[in-house]
């Protein structure tokens, strides 16, 4: 059983053309389907689309926000909404191509968990697809997940996949880096990319920032999320470390100036490494006592998922 959820904004337009390339799709690879369309607060009049769809063909379910809540809220109320063993998401722009999904079943029965989109010629402006490209490669670079696309919208999961994920803000960015991070196989094919027809891009530069923000906040979590002393106190120690070096170092000089008197002497206040290796000092201490509490807050509040990932049980 697929279920293949689509966040909606201000498309209604290719709805129902979406809706007849999916059924192509599907009944092209035999599988048994159902489509939930979540309107994320349109203004275009798509929630009426999604109704007569819904009337028409039984296979569709649709669900509408009050307003606008993002593509992680709108993704996430989809996948609580249905009751198939994968989890296709895809846009509802037709840029994502339905013919793609029996390639996608077929790699993800090859041994996958999350078979993510790889959109290889993207017919995107250029000011999308350059920051796409380095957005990728820091992805890559700071989760150890690498991948060409990381933010394609069509996405094939196991539903035990997003049953484990925790989607707020703009996670669904890293829905392959979230599942890496929690050891599910995570493999990429190639998909075909469409022009644009309908609705509009929302793509700028504030989402860009965004981007970078909550891939460092991904990156912190999936890495310290359940250790922040490793990254905290290591940073402090080394701080704490630096200064203290300094500061004997100073201390070994005033010896061989007053006690030794091998140099001359000169004060020691007036030195510059004196003030910064007492600041790095001091400095090390604030971050080490920030890693204490950051364990104390990880130790003592509960959470709503487990701290593991289960494959298989015995019976």
């Amino acid at each position: 059983m697929l279920s293949i959820v689509v966040p909606v904004l201000n498309e209604a337009e290719s709805l129902a053309e979406l809706h007849r390339q999916i059924l192509a799709a599907c009944r092209d690879t035999g599988i048994e389907f159902e489509v939930i369309f979540v309107d994320d607060g349109s203004t275009d009049g798509g929630w009426a689309t999604i109704r007569q769809l819904a009337n028409d063909d039984a296979r569709v379910r649709g669900v509408r926000f009050r307003r606008n809540f993002g593509k992680s809220a709108a993704l996430t109320a989809g996948v609580a909404r249905a009751t198939g063993d994968l989890i296709l998401t895809m846009d509802a722009d037709l840029q994502d191509d339905p013919a793609e999904i029996g390639a996608m079943l077929r790699k993800l029965e090859s041994g996958f968990d999350v078979v993510n989109g790889w959109k290889i010629r993207r017919l995107d402006p250029w000011h999308k697809v350059y920051p796409s490209k380095v957005f990728n490669a820091l992805v890559g670079w700071m989760t150890g997940l690498k991948l060409h696309d990381h933010n394609c919208g069509i996405k094939l999961c196991r539903a035990e996949v997003w049953r484990e994920l925790r989607m707020y803000g703009e996670r669904h960015r890293f829905i392959p880096v979230l599942a890496h991070a929690r050891g599910f196989r995570v493999t990429e094919v190639p998909v075909h990319h469409r022009p644009r027809e309908f609705g509009h891009s929302k793509f700028g530069a504030k989402r860009f920032v965004r981007g970078f923000l909550d891939l460092m906040t991904v990156a912190f979590l999936n890495g310290f999320g359940q250790r922040p002393q490793h990254l905290l106190g290591g940073l402090g120690l080394l701080s704490a470390g630096i200064g203290a070096l300094g500061l004997l170092f100073l201390g070994f000089i005033w010896l061989l100036m007053n006690v030794f008197h091998v140099l001359t002497p000169a004060p020691i206040g007036q030195r510059p490494l004196l003030l910064y290796s007492a600041v790095l000092l001091l400095l090390g201490a604030q971050i080490t006592s920030l890693g204490l509490l950051a364990e104390l807050i990880v130790a003592n509040t509960g959470r709503d998922e487990q701290a593991f990932s289960v494959l298989e049980e015995t019976a």
